[in-house]
């Protein structure tokens, strides 16, 4: 008799797959089942595709879309003269643009731009599949249409922070923005739609900014107080500007902000305010600060953040001396903490004030100074380490599977000079020691790779290539191989993400 997992356990598993949409895609066909749920969660954020063939994923997506259209925008669009061919002959199997809980009008117009682009060799020349180059003016008329079909659906998240392209976007049609609990803008945007913005919404708990200049609207500033319980804020100051005039309109705020993002763009010597204004938010739960420089971290040094688990310096780092005395004060609650700040007594520290750590990203210089740390923080799950400049891959390997904690199971090395290089019979006797550890825990090992690193070891030598599969096949290990700049978004991708940036 066949067994047929219940649509709960369908989600949680796809839920799992999500960021995998390659495994969560394949999905959709095994069965009418399965396609019925994996479909709503890949449908969910369309938007956050990464592939290789994005043209064609684009295409596709814009396609279907438009097969999902009512009659009467088709109609609009068929009496201006506009055609985009259906993904097939037959109706849709869903109406997709249902599962959409995103809106990302940045994407939107990217799609429709790229969709109508006349080919680079003849400008008049028609397009394959019937697709026409098309005069901005009737491209908006697309755009507008899709957008009208998203959001009459009920939203959690907006991303409209392009700063080159304005929509002439007609409010009346966003009836799903009353339970929106996302927003992604830039300061450039007409004030208009702040203002509206406003009327309608009022229950963000997320608000992602993009400064392009010093002054802050009126309107955005009302927006943000019409909210009743925003949680987390996002700041990220572009091309010279600032957001110190919007913070006296954040003080409503300092209870119940819980995760605070900061970053300025590393193109541009940015005028920001001093950190002081941090310390009125008392009840952050996640730090993140991409900033090129700290002059002022000494105000912050000396303030208590009890709920505090996260904390991230992705960019620069403050002086040791003030980092030091904030773990003191900080570090006892913290799960999560990324730095790439060297230093002896400064990594000391880390395994003196964070003993409850589950996730950390050091440059220890000394082997000793990374037993330390696995000694002292006994909850340890995963460790991203700096090799080359002063541990080798085969030390870090070696200190890893006789001091690491019974719960660890997630190494990741980063490769910063050519001459570190790990050999068969080292691989071979790291994997075979942890395969013998009394945890018995699977080890997820990943290399990350530099723009610095030639040797291949894990790559190129068939040695280690046969070695790597024989432990997966017995399950000891998961081996993955990553560039330095995926981690990089990966480590900050809700601040960071493709959607946020407009690509």
């Amino acid at each position: 008799m066949a067994y047929q997992l219940v649509d709960d356990c369908l989600n949680e598993i796809f839920e799992y797959l999500k960021k995998d949409k390659n495994t969560l895609h394949s999905c959709l066909l095994v069965n009418h089942h399965w396609c019925n749920v994996s479909v709503r969660i890949l449908w969910r954020d369309i938007w956050s595709y990464k592939v290789i063939d994005h043209n064609r994923v684009e295409s596709s997506i814009l396609s279907t879309l438009f097969a999902c259209l009512p009659s009467k925008s088709k109609k609009i669009l068929q009496n201006n003269k506009i055609f985009i061919s259906p993904p097939t002959s037959k109706s849709p199997l869903f109406n997709y643009h249902e599962f959409c809980k995103v809106l990302s009008i940045n994407k939107i117009h990217k799609i429709v731009i790229n969709y109508f682009k006349p080919p680079k060799n003849n400008i008049k020349h028609k397009l394959s599949n019937n697709k026409q180059p098309l005069k901005y003016s009737r491209k908006q008329i697309v755009i507008n249409e899709i957008i009208k079909m998203i959001s009459n659906q009920t939203l959690k998240k907006l991303i409209h922070n392009n700063n080159k392209y304005k929509p002439n976007i007609n409010f009346n049609y966003f009836s799903g923005l009353k339970d929106l609990s996302e927003l992604n803008c830039n300061t450039n945007l007409p004030p208009d739609f702040f203002y509206k913005l406003s009327q309608i919404c009022h229950n963000l708990q997320s608000i992602s900014i993009k400064f392009y200049n010093h002054d802050v609207s009126n309107e955005l500033k009302e927006l943000i107080i019409m909210q009743n319980n925003l949680k987390s804020l996002t700041l990220i100051a572009f091309d010279n500007s600032s957001w110190e005039n919007l913070l006296p309109t954040l003080t409503k705020y300092s209870n119940t902000i819980t995760k605070l993002h900061l970053f300025n763009d590393d193109d541009y010597d940015c005028y920001l305010p001093l950190l002081s204004f941090v310390k009125s938010f008392s009840n952050l739960q996640e730090i993140i600060f991409s900033l090129l420089n700290f002059i002022d971290f000494e105000q912050l040094q000396n303030t208590k953040f009890p709920k505090l688990k996260v904390l991230k310096f992705p960019d620069q780092h403050p002086d040791s001396e003030y980092m030091i005395k904030f773990l003191e004060n900080n570090g006892k609650n913290l799960k999560k903490f990324y730095s790439c700040q060297n230093g002896n007594t400064f990594n000391l520290s880390i395994s003196k004030f964070c003993p409850n750590l589950k996730s950390l990203f050091i440059s220890p210089e000394r082997i000793s100074i990374l037993k330390t740390i696995l000694e002292n923080c006994q909850y340890l799950e995963s460790i991203q380490i700096k090799c080359g400049s002063y541990l080798t891959k085969k030390e870090v390997l070696e200190t890893i599977v006789n001091y690491s904690p019974n719960n660890f199971c997630e190494l990741k090395i980063c490769n910063f000079m050519y001459f570190d290089y790990i050999y068969p019979k080292d691989l071979e006797s790291f994997l075979m020691n942890w395969k013998s550890r009394v945890s018995k825990k699977l080890l997820s090992l990943i290399i990350i790779k530099s723009e610095n690193y030639y040797n291949n070891d894990f790559e190129d030598n068939n040695e280690n290539i046969t070695i790597i599969k024989k432990y997966e096949s017995l399950g000891v290990i998961k081996f993955e191989i990553k560039d330095y700049k995926d981690i990089e978004k990966e480590e900050v991708d809700y601040y960071t993400s493709g959607n946020f940036f407009g690509r």
